[in-house]
């Protein structure tokens, strides 16, 4: 079932969970041709020390493609601030903003063998649904990706 997703980027406000603020980078609009969805980018930023730690993404699309492989969330921690549950913690600093969006539910995707990741969704709330078989088609099948778990957060 596809839902109506709001594409107007709006003014997330502050979003600081104690040592740890969700930066907005930039706001990236879709491309039809491409299939790319309008993305926020945001920076996660140490609030004391004001280190780039890391980055995620909120995608704001309701496809096939997002919901199965791609995921409507990426993230990523930067290897010397992992182990304090950063993007565990942005991803749900950001729940309000993709219920804004009308994201419901929110998909997050990783690979099966990827336990940190695994255990970050889990942590952000999401419940495993299903483990998917990535087809030849999808462009993640030519990177290598075979599988990827699909993480379901009702908002």
């Amino acid at each position: 079932m596809s839902t109506t997703i709001s594409t107007r980027f709006l003014n997330p406000g502050p979003m600081v969970d104690g040592d740890l603020t969700v930066r907005l980078r930039d706001c990236l609009p879709g491309n039809a041709f491409t299939g790319r969805a309008s993305a926020y980018r945001f920076d996660l930023v140490g609030t004391q020390t004001q280190a780039c730690m890391g980055s995620i993404d909120l995608r704001l699309g309701d496809d096939d493609y997002l919901r199965l492989y791609a995921g409507q969330v990426g993230y990523n921690v930067d290897a010397p601030f992992r182990g304090h549950h950063f993007a565990a913690r942005s991803v749900r600093i950001l729940l309000p903003l993709a219920r804004l969006h009308g994201l419901n539910p929110l998909w997050i995707t990783c690979n099966p063998d990827n336990f940190a990741s695994r255990r970050t969704c889990e942590l952000a709330g999401g419940e495993l649904e299903e483990i998917v078989d990535v087809p030849p088609t999808v462009l993640l099948y030519h990177r290598g990706e075979r599988q990827k778990c699909r993480y379901r957060i009702s908002l």
